[in-house]
Order: C-alpha cells, then structure tokens, then sequence
C-alpha cells in the first residue's frame, strides 16, 4: 500500500544504519561528516594581542607625552612590563605586555620631535585588545558529531593545529539498469531505441552528493538477470535502479527482488510524479526502486533519494528545509495528490518549469529548485508565498543585482 509523503519522510529519517569511520587529514575532509565530537584544546588568541598598528600604554596615561620605550612585533616573546608615562610600539597580533590595558592606533597618535608620543585624551579601557579566549574557550565544543565539514570547519580544525580526525565512510551506492528498450550512452541506438539517461544521472547525482559509486551494468528484460545483477551489488549501502516497478507486462524487477528475499519499507507513496516508488532491504543492504521516467524518478530522487543519502553519509539533516519565497506567476494544478513542480528561484520570485511531463529530460536542466504542492491545491496566483527546495544551490547570476542590505 502506497504511503504518504510525511510518512516516507519519517520512515527514511528514522532509518538504522551501519556507519563505519576513518581516520582522514583535515585538508580530504570537506564534505565529510564527522564521526566525533571535536572539543578545543587551544585558546584563540593564545595570549592578549593588539587588534591594531599603535602603541601599548596605561590607561592612565591618556592626554600625555610619554616615552618610547621599546617595540614588540608579531611572534616577539616579549615580557617587558609598562611603566607610568611610557608606552610601547606595538603590531598587529603581537602580544601585550601584560599590564597593558589600552592599544592607541598609530593613526590616532603624534609623533613629538623629542622622540616622545602624544596620545589622544578620550580613550577606552581594554580599547584594540584581543583577549585570550575570546574566540574559542579551551573546552569549547567545536564540531559535533554528524555535522558536515565545510571550508569553515577546516579553519576551526586547523587553529587548533590538529591534522587528522574521524570521519564516517562514503556510502557505497550500486547503480543499475533494466529494460531492453534502452541503451547506454555508450552503445548505438536503433531509431526504434531510446538511451538510457536515468542511470548515468543517479551515478553522479550521487557523487556529487559524496559517495562511492559503482555501475555494474544492465539486464536483461528478465527475473534471473535481475537477480544476477542484486545478488552482485549486496555488499553495498544502497542500490538504486529504475523502471520494472509497476505492473506492465515486462516490468520484472520488482518480482526480481521479491525472490531475494527483500523486505519492502513502503511500495509506493502518493505523490505525483513518481507514485510506484518502492524502497526496502535486503540484509544490510537498502533497496530505491524508482519509476522509469526520466524526470519522475529525478524528482523522486531529490525528494526522498537524497535524504536517504543523507543517513548513509551520517548526517544529522535528515529533513528538507526551504526558503520562502514568491510565485512569479499563476499556477494551476489538477488537486488531488502531493505534486512535485520543478522551476527556478531567482533570490526573490519561483518560476514554474513549463516543460514538466514525468517522461522527459531537459527539464532539471532547466531548473535549480522545487516547490511541493500540497494535495488540495488546485491553484495559486502571483505573489503566492511558495516554500522553495533547492536542487542545485551555487547561486549566482548572469547579471549584477544590488546584494547590499538597506535600512
């Protein structure tokens, strides 16, 4: 029985998995999702440093002419101490004599002829001084367990001088085909033949998502091909095939993996397109059955398939977010089931794809986001507030707009 989309939502984000780690350098790791709690082991800053080109002095001796007595660059150990009516050249970083209280910015002071420094009168306590543990705390949690590593983390990583950490293992992902219909991208196709796009999609929309994946071929139309081809692929996370999943005549890959012995989670979920979605197990292994259609099953894919992903890479996002945004233009819709619309985002307007037919493959080249309608839409006007998913997010533009925040 077909299940709902909420349903197949919690299903695949309540799902057990085997995750296994290792041990990898920082620089290999973006992307990655952590498998340990990294907690500081380093204040930053390491000691009190001057946020400024200038002069250390005494707070107290504002308004006056004082004495130059030594200077301290960046990386000097230095522990010469102020003293009433002195004050000390000091860089950017280097750190402060610890009775220093006050960092004047060269910029703000004169320079006597008698060699001395006139600083200004109205100062503040603590003013340009960069405190020990102001940024990080020794003990402070870094990155928990299941975040992903990003750039950002890399420098969290590296401030605290750690090299390697553990990582959770790429998911294995088996890609394969049925259907002697279709032929590979690689192969001549008669002019009665179509090729095959959905399995060269699935194999690199799931390493641009971070996993290992492996193709190992395509059947024939019948259940013992099939079955050649599963048996082969079960030491994998997750296999991915598409076609065979509903009734027709020649559809056997579902009868294929009834005889392996796999446990259907849910057979279908009501949503358009893509209704004879089916996701099960098989041991250790998961099993995404996805529609034929080329555009059908990508959707899919970008609903439910990614956030299987998700869980097998270890995260701890395993919901879609969005962002809120307007409708470019009237939308109507034939109500009655959940239905996936493809289109793009420009920042401030969604804009429908006209081209959506479940049997088509220009589309997502098209689009760089989604909308999910709910059941009883049956229309919606411009301005609409729409909830956006993104497919692809490095979101740039052919033209200049003003990015600049106003009050």
């Amino acid at each position: 029985m077909a299940v709902t989309v909420k349903e197949a939502l919690d299903t695949i984000s309540n799902l057990t998995t085997n995750l296994k780690y290792e041990i990898i350098p920082i620089e290999d790791c973006i992307n990655r999702i952590c498998a340990e709690n990294i907690f500081a082991k380093i204040c930053l800053p390491r000691f009190n440093n001057s946020a400024m080109d200038g002069y250390a002095i005494l707070f107290e001796d504002a308004n006056k002419e004082l004495e130059l007595i030594d200077t301290i660059f960046a990386g000097d150990n230095n522990n010469k101490l102020l003293k009433p009516n002195t004050c000390i050249k000091i860089m950017t970083g280097a750190r402060i004599p610890d009775n220093c209280n006050v960092i004047i910015p060269k910029e703000d002071c004169t320079e006597l002829e008698n060699g001395k420094i006139k600083v200004p009168e109205n100062i503040k306590m603590n003013q340009h001084i960069r405190f020990i543990g102001e940024d990080i705390d020794c003990n402070d949690l870094l990155i928990k367990e299941k975040e992903e590593i990003n750039f950002s983390k890399i420098t969290l990583l590296s401030s605290q001088g750690l090299s390697h950490i553990k990582v959770y293992k790429k998911p294995k992902i088996v890609v394969f085909a049925s259907g002697e219909e279709l032929k590979l991208h690689y192969e001549k196709a008669e002019d009665y033949q179509i090729y095959n796009s959905n399995t060269p999609t699935f194999i690199s929309r799931c390493q641009e998502l971070g996993c290992d994946v492996d193709f190992i071929g395509q059947a024939k139309d019948s259940i013992e091909a099939i079955k050649e081809l599963i048996l082969n692929s079960l030491g994998a996370d997750l296999i991915i095939t598409s076609g065979g999943v509903s009734v027709g005549d020649a559809d056997f890959t579902r009868d294929a993996f009834k005889e392996v012995d796999c446990i259907n989670i849910f057979e279908g979920i009501k949503i358009k397109p893509g209704k004879p979605t089916v996701f099960g197990k098989i041991k250790d292994t998961y099993i995404l059955n996805l529609p034929g259609n080329p555009l059908a099953s990508a959707l899919i894919f970008e609903l439910f398939g990614k956030l299987i992903i998700q869980k097998l890479l270890g995260s701890n996002l395993t919901y879609h977010n969005f962002i809120f945004s307007k409708l470019g233009e009237d939308l109507k819709n034939k109500k009655g089931r959940i239905t996936i619309i493809p289109g793009n985002f420009d920042g401030r307007y969604f804009y429908c794809e006209k081209k959506s037919n479940p049997g088509m493959v220009s589309t997502l080249s098209k689009c760089n986001s989604l909308i999910v309608l709910d059941e009883n839409v049956s229309l919606l006007k411009k301005d609409s507030e729409v909830k956006v998913l993104p497919i692809s997010w490095k979101f740039f533009e052919k033209e200049y707009k003003d990015f600049l925040t106003n009050e």
